[in-house]
């Protein structure tokens, strides 16, 4: 008989709230490294990071959710995800996280559908109790708009 395992998730903090992001969608969790700024793009785009002979896109989700740059922090990393470009084809994506040094194994069951939705935030998924408040779901697949990821994404042939 298997044995059903629990996902993991990495905990990280956006201000005083704690979210959760499935490791099943984390390629690497590195240390926050300087990235090549894009003049033009929106403030949350961090730039582009060089990876393994890749031009990773770098977000700063607490520029993107909370208008402010994430702290320099030993604690802060640049997570790089799996996310897939505008073709479909798979890519990665870095994300500047704040505090993203624990985590947490937990049934999908306990997070649940959040009462309260905001159309600027579609990435911000279920919720459930954690240490005396909400611990809050992202979903890496909602994080970018189409346009934004055209941009991010466009292709180094074309």
């Amino acid at each position: 008989m298997a044995v059903v395992t629990d996902p993991l998730f990495l905990l990280f903090s956006l201000g005083a709230d704690r979210y959760a992001l499935p490791v099943a969608e984390v390629a690497v969790v590195l240390p926050l490294t300087p990235c090549k700024q894009l003049p033009g793009a929106p403030a949350w785009v961090a730039g582009l990071l060089p990876y393994e002979g890749r031009h990773v896109p770098v977000i700063d989700l607490s520029q993107r959710t909370l208008g402010r740059p994430a702290a320099q922090r030993v604690s802060t990393r640049l997570v790089l995800v799996h996310d897939r470009s505008p073709a479909g084809e798979p890519a990665l994506l870095g994300l500047i996280l704040e505090q993203a040094t624990d985590t947490l194994r937990c049934a999908e069951q306990q997070f649940v559908r959040a009462t309260v939705a905001h159309d600027e935030t579609p990435y911000l998924g279920p919720v459930m109790p954690y240490q005396g408040g909400l611990l809050q779901r992202v979903q890496v697949s909602a994080l970018l708009d189409a346009a934004t990821r055209a941009v991010l994404y466009a292709r180094e042939d074309a």
